[in-house]
This record gives C-alpha cells, sequence and structure tokens, in this order.
C-alpha cells in the first residue's frame, strides 16, 4: 500500500469516528495511528485528519501516562465551548492585510479558474511579518493564504517561458506606481482581451442545475457558425473600486478596439468613480492589440488622452507573465465560472451572462455589444508617431510611459 491509500485509509477511519470523539479522543486516536505507521507516520495522520502535528505529539504523551478512569467517554466535550486558543486573526485584526498586501505584487492565477497562486515561499512570507511586528509561523501563513482563496500548485505553472532579467523589478515597479496613483485618489485600471468564444449552440464546460433525465440540448461538433461567428470581449477592470466594463465585438481584436473600450468605461464608470481625477494609469500584457511594441495602440492612447482629457500612464507587464494582470483572477474568472455549462448561442446571452456575474466581495460588471468593424492592417507611420506626446519612464521605457493629452 502506497502512501497515498495509507493517507486515504485514515482518513476515511477518522471521518467515520469523528462523531464519536471528544478533543481528547481525537488526539490521542491519531497518535495511536501514527505510532503504529512508523516513521514519517505523524506527517501522514496530520494531512490525514488536519489535527496539526503538535496536537497529535501531545497525544502521544497522553497515551505513555495512566489512563483516568473518571474520564467518560460519551462526554461530547471537554471543555467550553469557545475554548481553547483564539485564532490569529481574532488577536491580530490586521494580519490578513498585511498578508496580501506582501502577495499582492506576485500573486498568479489562471485566466479559467478563480485560484490564486504566489511564488513567494511560506517561510519567506512569515519572516516578512514578524519583522513588521507580526508574530507568525509559516504554518500558520499556509492556513491563512488558503483562507484567501490561494491554493498549492504544481510545478508545471511555475515557468511562462524565458524571464527577463528584470522580470521581478518590473513587478515591483508596477505594484509602487498603483499604490502611488491610489494614493492619489488617480483611477487604476488593468485591461486585456478575454478567450473569444464562439457563438451558437455548442457545448460550454461545466454543470448546471436541472430537472434530472432533462440535460441541455447542444450541437454536437463545434464547427463555428459564420452567421453568428465569434464573441471578442476586452475588459477594463478597475482595481480599486472592484468594477469592469467589458465591451463585446464580433470584429477583429485591435488597438483602436481597445482605446474605444476604454473611452467607453471613462463615459460610463470611470468619471462617475473618478470625478476629480487627472490622470489613469493602465496595466496590460505585452502582447495583443495592446502590445508594448504596437504603434497604433499609442495613436489609440494618444486619442482617448485628447477626447478625456487625462494624462495616461501604462505599465505593461513582461513577456510570459500575463497571469499577474489583474484582470485574469479578478475578473475574467469569474465570468467564466458564471457561464459554465451555459451555452453561448446568441451575443445577447453572452452580454447579459456577463453583465451578471457578481462576487461575494463585491465585483460587479457592466457589458456592452460593440457592432462596429475595426480594420485591420493599419500601419502608422513615423510622422504619426512622433505626433503622440509620449515620455517614457526613467526605468524601462518601453514597458513604463505616459502620453499627455493635447489641451
Amino acid at each position: 500500500m502506497n502512501k497515498e491509500q495509507i493517507e486515504q485509509n485514515i482518513r476515511s477511519k477518522y471521518e467515520v469516528l469523528l462523531p464519536l470523539m471528544n478533543e481528547q479522543v481525537r488526539r490521542c486516536w491519531a497518535a495511536t495511528e501514527a505510532r503504529a505507521l512508523g516513521y514519517g507516520g505523524l506527517s501522514v495522520v496530520s494531512r490525514a485528519t488536519g489535527l496539526s502535528r503538535n496536537t497529535i505529539t501531545s497525544g502521544m504523551r497522553e497515551n505513555e501516562e495512566p489512563w483516568d478512569a473518571s474520564f467518560s467517554r460519551t462526554q461530547p466535550r471537554i471543555r467550553h465551548k469557545g475554548g481553547g486558543r483564539k485564532s490569529i486573526s481574532h488577536s491580530d485584526p490586521t494580519i490578513r492585510n498585511s498578508l496580501e498586501t506582501l502577495v499582492d505584487p506576485v500573486t498568479r492565477g489562471d485566466p479559467e479558474s478563480p485560484l490564486r497562486w504566489t511564488c513567494k515561499s511560506t517561510r519567506n512570507l512569515a519572516k516578512e511579518l514578524r519583522n513588521q511586528g507580526h508574530p507568525i509561523g509559516e504554518r500558520t501563513v499556509s492556513r491563512l493564504l488558503k483562507g484567501n482563496g490561494y491554493s498549492l500548485q504544481s510545478n508545471r505553472k511555475s515557468q511562462e517561458g524565458s524571464q527577463h532579467p528584470d522580470r521581478n523589478a518590473q513587478f515591483e515597479y508596477i505594484n509602487s506606481k498603483v499604490l502611488a496613483f491610489q494614493k492619489r485618489n488617480q483611477p487604476v485600471v488593468s485591461v486585456d482581451t478575454k478567450k473569444k468564444e464562439l457563438v451558437g449552440n455548442f457545448s460550454n464546460a461545466g454543470r448546471e442545475w436541472h430537472p434530472t433525465g432533462n440535460p441541455e440540448q447542444v450541437n454536437v461538433h463545434d464547427f463555428p457558425n459564420p452567421e453568428l461567428g465569434k464573441a471578442i470581449p476586452y475588459g477594463v477592470y478597475d482595481i480599486t473600486m472592484n468594477q469592469g466594463w467589458v465591451n463585446v465585438g464580433i470584429d477583429h481584436d485591435t488597438a483602436h478596439f481597445a482605446g474605444a473600450t476604454l473611452w467607453h468605461w471613462w463615459q460610463k464608470m470611470g468619471c462617475r468613480a473618478y470625478p476629480q481625477a487627472r490622470e489613469l494609469l493602465i496595466t496590460a500584457d505585452s502582447g495583443g492589440s495592446n502590445s508594448s511594441r504596437s504603434r497604433l495602440w499609442k495613436v489609440a492612447l494618444q486619442e482617448l488622452a485628447d477626447k478625456s482629457g487625462l494624462r495616461i500612464s501604462v505599465c505593461h507587464f513582461p513577456p510570459g507573465t500575463s497571469k499577474w494582470n489583474k484582470i485574469e483572477h479578478r475578473m475574467f474568472s469569474h465570468i467564466t465560472e458564471n457561464w459554465r455549462g451555459h451555452p453561448l448561442r446568441d451575443l445577447g446571452v453572452i452580454v447579459n451572462l456577463i453583465g451578471n456575474t457578481t462576487t461575494e466581495k463585491g465585483l460587479k460588471i457592466k457589458a456592452k455589444l460593440d457592432t462596429r468593424k475595426y480594420k485591420t492592417g493599419i500601419k502608422v507611420t513615423n510622422e504619426e508617431l512622433t505626433n503622440v506626446k509620449l515620455k517614457k519612464d526613467p526605468f524601462h521605457g518601453e514597458w513604463n510611459y505616459t502620453i499627455l493629452p493635447y489641451m
């Protein structure tokens, strides 16, 4: 029997016996199982039962002491309700926010999943928190991360293409700039194009509640319907307000399409949320319609700056790090979860499902269908590029720059 089978066997026994055991019996039983397994048994039983190693060790010591005949096995509890050590969140209310602040600059998420992970180890996080005055160990950090929606990810997700030597420095630069804008009460948004979706009566991964034996009937093959085409959702996510705008296009994902989406967001949501705004910070990937190398993207931003009167600053994530973009795991993942198992039969369904996506943390999204045509293959001449009032930042000006309005 391998380690996984042993662990599953112990877990099964524990779940059956749990209703019959109080705290003392639980730890003494777990200690007995750990001793029977021998070397490594403590870790196996701890993982299988969720009991801490310290608790099981206490049970081992108790098993070595004479049994108290006055103890009743039928007693449901051996201490008053609410007894025992309080959680660290109770004794240190700011610990969760401090931990989130540490991992936020390097938080990643799969665009198709709400799970998040960080490349910082629990040991280093615990050390940094202790330096800030929070008495905490790495096991407690692990529990807090899980409580905040983080999960352990396999090694295959830790490599995302070739790494630029200044990758981490760029993350820190973006984080510091975001905090500076938020401190001045200026808008900060994350932008990107969500995966293109086939429109029609096609199968959509996931499940919905239906009467037994009466599932949704969809096409056997996912051949694109030329009349319905594809939906192209381009999103703008307000990091501070936890609000989003999605422009659902039907033509091409171009820089002008991205610029039009930002303008619609500013008209419908941005200017109302930030009536005193004088500048805007955009965080974006390095590729796609908002590529750091795209001349047309910079021309589109100049048009946006002129219409809105805002100084538009842009920070691009280094190549191969798109999963760090906030819009991926704070907005797009929830949209995907909301329409899982629901066939995207027409554009109206897509817009409604996006607009009705919410979360327990208060995410609100507005969506609009964009039926305009966006021409591809537009070339921006050197003269047109020189008309863009672009000011590069001292640190990696190809990734970080500001476009000033002609006003």
